[in-house]
C-alpha cells in the first residue's frame, strides 16, 4: 500500500513542529520518495540522529507502506 507525499509531509511536520519539507516522488508510484528535512531540531546532531527523528515522525511507516526514502536533512543556516 503507498503513501502520499502529502501525508509524509504531514507526519514529519506533526513530530518535528518547525521542520521545513520538501517530498518529491522519485518515480511516481507512491513508494519512492526524496525528502529534504530543515528543523533547528537537527542542530548539533549527526546525520544517523537526524535521520532516525526523521524515521520516528514517521511512526513506523517506513518499510510499510513507505517503501524507499532518500532523506536530506540540516540545521537552519543562521
Amino acid at each position: 500500500m503507498a503513501i502520499e507525499a502529502g501525508e509524509i509531509e504531514r507526519l514529519i511536520k506533526a513530530g518535528l513542529p518547525d521542520a521545513e519539507v520538501r517530498i518529491d516522488d522519485l518515480r511516481g508510484d507512491g513508494d519512492h520518495y526524496a525528502a529534504t528535512v530543515v528543523s533547528r531540531v537537527f542542530k548539533g546532531k549527526t546525520r544517523v540522529q537526524q535521520h532516525q527523528l526523521v524515521y520516528q515522525a514517521l511512526q513506523g511507516r517506513m518499510g510499510n507502506e513507505l517503501h524507499a526514502l532518500a532523506l536530506q536533512t540540516s540545521a537552519p543556516q543562521d
